[in-house]
């Protein structure tokens, strides 16, 4: 039941991190609470998802540009590939890093997408949040609340910041309903590298990638 609810919930996935994107700002963005970043990011780009047809459709070329020019900048990818991979990521070569981070971004975006027709009934709340200026990680608890009726789906955000002034925030992690991307996808990944090591785990994300492909 929780991994149903998991897939379910998650698929709001690409559209959340779309409206995380950030439009360029005359601010210092580390100069700015990682809440605050959220909730001011979240409520201008997510109005400009719902102006997006496109986007909305499901055109996955328009989405996965907008991942690369607006989000990927923003997300420490590196390490949330890493993450999942677990211990294997060690082994793998500079090559073999590239193309599982390049197959995983397929693999999130291709899947999540058709989250982003649900958008126009989206808002996103923020919870409290708990801590210091001198934190350098911090979580950012929202819940993303849809239709009047339906119940909330809490979403919360691992952030790291990074160094050097008004280089801001990145994310590196993400927690639907009390289940975080990277330790989920840790558990599937292992099994492939354990049977059929790192190449055997880049050729599996590739099989899934086309099969989603083929889906539409």
């Amino acid at each position: 039941m929780a991994r149903r609810a998991f897939h379910r919930l998650l698929k709001v996935f690409a559209g959340v991190l779309i409206v995380l994107a950030p439009a360029w700002m005359g601010v210092l963005a580390a100069d700015e609470a990682a809440d605050a970043m959220v909730l001011k990011l979240s409520t201008e780009v997510l109005e400009i998802i719902k102006a997006d047809p496109a986007i909305k459709s499901g055109d996955l070329a328009r989405l996965m540009a907008l991942v690369d020019t607006k989000i990927m900048p923003h997300v420490n990818f590196q390490r949330m590939t890493a993450a999942s991979v677990g211990p294997g990521w060690r082994q793998a070569t500079p090559d073999q890093r590239k193309r599982l981070q390049e197959e995983y971004k397929i693999l999130l975006v291709r899947t999540y997408a058709g989250a982003l027709q649900q958008v126009d009934d989206m808002v996103v709340a923020m919870k409290p949040m708990r801590a210091t200026p001198e934190d350098k990680e911090v979580v950012v608890r929202t819940e993303v609340k849809g239709k009047a009726g339906t119940e909330p789906i809490q979403l919360d955000y691992r952030l790291e910041k990074t160094p050097g002034e008004g280089r801001g925030w990145r994310i590196y992690d993400l927690n639907v309903m009390g289940i975080w991307l990277v330790a989920n996808y840790r558990g599937q990944f292992a099994q492939e590298v354990n049977a059929k090591g790192i190449d055997g785990l880049i050729s599996s994300l590739m099989d899934r990638n086309k099969a989603n492909a083929k889906k539409g």
